[in-house]
């Protein structure tokens, strides 16, 4: 492994995570991983997002040795239901009106590995959301911001005003934990105190 990583390959084109991995202040260069995404019948909602995170880390590993990799995904969760990113307005519609006045669960697994090595951490965050009336969620449906996003929604943006607490990792909501991910990194040599 080695001792100073020049820059990390962030194996994903959110934006969010970009942005938050650059508060870390480490260098890292995008390359998406394309992956299956689907949930098998047998996995449950932690193991499915592990899943992808890994898979998403190994497709990165194949495909770029000597670099060393991130990679997560996330998923909201309630009632042991799986929320997506919605394809429609319906469905981020219907999302919305399911996590009104309710507690849900915002699972995010980190990976990160280089070669033949792979380490990785899950993270489980509740969220309590407000009633929302029908139109509150028709205007932010409106705004087009759901439609990249798990659940339908971002804390980091209009939705954040529905948000009335949470338990967890901010952080982990927008879709990487950065305590996780900072202890992930240093594990493979990347002091984050020589970027600040």
């Amino acid at each position: 492994m080695p001792e100073q990583v020049e820059a990390v390959l962030l194996a994903s084109a959110s934006p969010r995570r970009a942005e938050l991995l650059t508060q870390l202040g480490v260098p890292f260069s995008v390359s998406p991983s394309d992956v299956d995404e689907s949930r098998r019948s047998d996995e449950s909602a932690r193991d499915y997002v592990l899943r992808v995170a890994i898979d998403k880390a190994r497709v990165a590993i194949d495909m770029h040795a000597g670099r060393l990799v991130l990679a997560a995904d996330t998923s909201v969760v309630i009632g042991g239901q799986v929320l997506g990113k919605p394809g429609t307005l319906a469905e981020a519609h219907a999302m919305l009106e399911l996590l009104s006045g309710q507690d849900h669960e915002v699972i995010t697994a980190v990976a990160v590995g280089i070669d033949g090595v792979l380490k990785h951490r899950v993270n489980t965050t509740v969220v309590r959301f407000a009633e929302l009336s029908q139109v509150e969620i028709a205007a932010y449906v409106a705004t087009g911001e759901p439609f990249d996003k798990a659940g339908g929604y971002g804390i980091q943006g209009r939705a954040g005003a529905f948000v009335e607490n949470i338990n967890g990792s901010y952080s982990a909501v927008m879709g990487l934990p950065l305590s996780d991910t900072a202890q992930l990194l240093r594990g493979f040599g990347v002091a984050m105190e020589t970027f600040w």
